[in-house]
């Protein structure tokens, strides 16, 4: 279904820090170095869902950038693709931001048996050292502790799981363009490029 990518987990890491570094965004090498630090290239996209694997929720940004990227030369004219540009970037890469974790813990560990084996169905869970916010509410929290979100990325981040996540509730009536083409990408990355799974994990 397109979209699936070969490249090495290098690759991936080149591809979304000279993209990010092309928004010319003030602190962004600074948000770059923390990304890095704590994972965001390493870290599984979900527990047991699409891409539970080392370097997917990299991988899976990727392929929600290239997915509104795509999307949005095919239905927005020129000068709105233009406009939305920056904002596509950072938005579709940093969506999930919050899924690295927060406060030096990671939000996803191996998932133990009491065998003492690793779980096969689902490699990774969520860490029980971390108090429970959304993955949506973090990953503004911290992009926003490097560089200055503008109030249609913070929205598109905050609301990219639409009315599938409990932050939902308060979306419908509201969507606006961005909102609704991340969420689009994010959902065809997850559930038809990636595989079955649950893309507000």
């Amino acid at each position: 279904m397109g979209y699936k990518n070969d490249f090495s987990k290098e690759e991936v890491k080149d591809k979304i820090i000279n993209l990010l570094l092309s928004t010319g965004r003030e602190g962004m090498s600074n948000l770059i170095n923390h990304m890095d630090k704590n994972g965001f290239f390493s870290a599984p996209c979900s527990g047991g869902n699409h891409l539970a694997k080392e370097g997917g929720l990299a991988e899976h940004s990727l392929n929600v950038y290239n997915i509104a990227n795509d999307t949005s030369i095919s239905i927005m004219g020129f000068d709105d693709v233009c406009k939305f540009g920056d904002s596509i970037i950072i938005s579709a890469l940093l969506h999930d931001l919050g899924k690295i974790g927060q406060f030096d813990k990671p939000l996803y560990v191996d998932n133990i048996l009491k065998s003492g084996k690793r779980s096969d169905a689902k490699p990774y869970a969520q860490s029980t050292d971390l108090l429970k916010v959304d993955h949506e509410v973090v990953s503004v929290v911290e992009a926003s502790r490097f560089i200055q979100l503008t109030e249609e990325e913070q929205f598109a981040i905050l609301y990219h799981n639409g009315l599938y996540a409990g932050l939902g509730r308060s979306l419908n009536g509201n969507e606006t363009p961005l909102q609704i083409l991340i969420h689009f990408a994010d959902m065809w990355a997850s559930r038809v490029v990636e595989g079955e799974g649950e893309s507000n994990e």
